[in-house]
């Protein structure tokens, strides 16, 4: 039976977006088991800040720091290259790279669209396709995705198809790489605080109608999202592949709120013109 304290000793892993609250949290739950962690990100300075607060709560563990940008394939080959090298393995790569623009569809470029695209799927398809030659039987992909792949957000038409595309390469790299041992999963979160959702949770009344459709009654931290990302990521979960679960407080039980009061301080107005497109 596995000792859950020390579950992966031993293991490397790679976190892209290092500094996100989300991969932090992520962090501490994997350094705390045992594995040395790879923290990646285009700010130095903020993956330091992100890599102080995890040794401040696990000060014996193991944290490297890659500057580089997990949309760009010789950072990708670089960052996933220390990891293998910190321990002679590539064992757990979490992508956590992300965001999307909020905007109606008939104001939406298309740089802001495929620059979603790339954020979103490119650089979960690039950190798998450098990963796989160094992983071994047992490695685990973990991509964090959103209830938005699933539920519809109006105005976030171009995020919403991105995470949708996410987790169909989770499935098809599931597919494919079973053959080799490595697994592929992706964990769905609903509302969570972090740099991207700041200005929804800065608006009392957004706040106010998510809510309402969370069966729990509150809308998440990344200490929420944390230990399915580590569940995931570590043996506990070897007979699991190609899946996608919701964290996210009964969300998907529901429905996503129309968010037309953050439309509103936006764009100045809550409905698009019917010709704004023309």
């Amino acid at each position: 039976m596995l000792d859950p304290a020390r579950a992966l000793d031993g293991y490397t892993a790679l976190i892209t977006a290092g500094a996100a609250a989300i991969s932090v949290a992520a962090a501490k739950l994997l350094v705390r088991d045992g594995a040395a962690v790879v923290l990646m990100g285009r700010r130095r300075d903020a993956l330091e800040g992100a890599k102080e607060k995890i040794l401040e709560q696990y000060p014996h563990g193991q944290i490297e720091l890659s500057a580089g940008d997990a949309c760009h394939e010789p950072d990708v080959v670089e960052a996933l290259q220390k990891t293998h090298d910190l321990r002679g393995r590539l064992d757990i790569v979490i992508n956590t790279v992300g965001g999307g623009g909020f905007k109606p569809i008939t104001l939406l470029e298309e740089s802001e669209l495929l620059g979603d695209f790339r954020l979103n799927i490119v650089s979960a398809v690039l950190t798998t396709k450098h990963a796989v030659p160094l992983m071994k039987q047992g490695g685990s992909i973990v991509c964090v995705s959103s209830i938005a792949a699933k539920l519809t957000y109006a105005y976030l038409a171009s995020y919403n198809v991105a995470k949708a595309g996410l987790e169909g390469f989770v499935r098809v790299a599931a597919d494919e790489l079973g053959s080799r041992g490595i697994r592929v999963n992706a964990v769905r979160p609903g509302m969570t605080r972090s740099a991207g959702t700041h200005q929804m949770f800065a608006i009392p009344s957004v706040v106010q109608q998510v809510i309402e459709q969370v069966p729990l009654g509150r809308l998440g931290e990344p200490e929420d999202i944390a230990p399915a990302i580590r569940f995931l990521s570590g043996p506990e979960s070897a007979w699991m592949t190609g899946q996608s679960f919701a964290v996210d407080g009964g969300n998907e039980l529901r429905r996503n709120p129309a968010l037309t009061d953050m439309v509103k301080q936006m764009f100045g107005t809550d409905v698009v013109p019917a010709n704004a497109a023309a």
